[in-house]
């Protein structure tokens, strides 16, 4: 009886540790979930990154630095455990509390990254770090090379009136940042146009109204930008070096250039924000991400210029040089880069005025 009552006793003990295993293969592998610009989740460099985690990733992507934040503010920061702010936006979300500082002994490729990057102010915050620099890059004039046999000069060219009905701008204060720099408010100093005055943006606003017969329609994804040029809705508009590279693969007659009145442009970072359940996860991520040979996948992808320079070590000579990694100052001093708009509200008033007007 003793005999029987043991071996019962083993079987269901055995019975437990399969239900155990049965469960334990039945749970999910943990998902991280990004919110990002167009680009930067491309499965040519993510998938690595789920099959070395075990893990998925799925992304959500951004059309404005201002979607971000109203979604980071808007009671739906749980959802995202990684995001990827502009220079515009990276200091605010930081000193909100919108994002976890972070540890650097976790991440220890950051050491490899661009020292004019990590030294920049715009993610420190009471002497906490906040993000790690991921790319940079131009908002570049993009045209159709078979309407512009030459490059466009300026960004006038955008209010030509033989153009109407045939221009893109983007969605974002980014347009009125052009528009300031055609009315000469960058000089001499390029930051002023991230704090112009009230009558400095009416101008910009008045400017801008001029051009509204010209617009055939205010793109806000990258995908939506390529899509018009390809449809040959447009012939010329503001847009990422990301769509010159989707352009040229599709055989579009593309050219990209930054005019004489030179251009504003972006620092990305990736951040952990405060509210994600999966930090551990996210350090792998931003560690994975800012490796040389992930980032050399990133800049295959965006034709954005790398934020860790032994990236370059792994390209052809031609995309060394189509990314100005041989002179990467003199490329610098032609962009404008995002700061912190104090008076951002303010902007975005005058903005949705001149998107609303007839």
């Amino acid at each position: 009886m003793f005999d029987n009552f043991m071996k019962r006793a083993a079987l269901l003990s055995s019975l437990l540790l399969i239900l155990l295993g049965l469960n334990s293969c039945a749970k999910k592998s943990p998902t991280l979930n990004l919110l990002v610009w167009e680009g930067y989740a491309d499965p040519s460099f993510v998938k690595g990154f789920e099959e070395q985690c075990k893990c998925k990733v799925s992304a959500s992507y951004m059309g404005s630095s201002d979607e971000l934040v109203a979604k980071l503010r808007g009671g739906s920061a749980s959802n995202y455990d990684v995001i990827s702010p502009s220079s515009d936006v990276a200091t605010m979300i930081s000193s909100a509390g919108l994002a976890a500082p972070l540890d650097l002994s976790k991440i220890p490729t950051y050491g490899q990254l661009s020292p004019k990057l990590t030294s920049l102010p715009l993610v420190r915050v009471n002497g906490k770090l906040y993000g790690v620099p991921f790319t940079w890059g131009p908002n570049p004039l993009i045209y159709d090379s078979s309407a512009f046999p030459r490059a466009p000069e300026s960004w006038s060219v955008l209010w030509d009136p033989k153009y109407r009905g045939k221009i893109s701008v983007w969605d974002d204060l980014s347009t009125v940042y052009m528009a300031a720099q055609i009315l000469g408010y960058d000089k001499p100093d390029p930051s002023h146009l991230y704090n112009l005055s009230d009558a400095e943006l009416e101008a910009v606003k008045k400017k801008l109204l001029e051009l509204k017969p010209n617009i055939r329609k205010m793109w806000s994804t990258g995908g939506e930008l390529t899509n018009l040029f390809q449809n040959h809705e447009v012939v010329a508009a503001m847009g990422w070096p990301l769509n010159t590279v989707e352009l040229k693969k599709k055989g579009f007659p593309v050219g990209e250039t930054i005019p004489k009145e030179n251009t504003t442009g972006w620092i990305d970072h990736l951040m952990i924000t405060s509210a994600s359940e999966n930090k551990e996860l996210g350090y792998q991520f931003l560690e994975y991400m800012i490796e040389a040979k992930t980032q050399k996948q990133v800049a295959d992808v965006t034709n954005y210029v790398t934020a860790n320079p032994q990236a370059g070590q792994l390209m052809t000579a031609e995309q060394r040089q189509g990314l100005h990694l041989d002179d990467v100052d003199a490329y610098q001093k032609r962009i404008y880069f995002w700061q912190d708009v104090p008076r951002r509200a303010k902007y975005n008033e005058i903005w949705n005025e001149v998107k609303a007007a007839q």
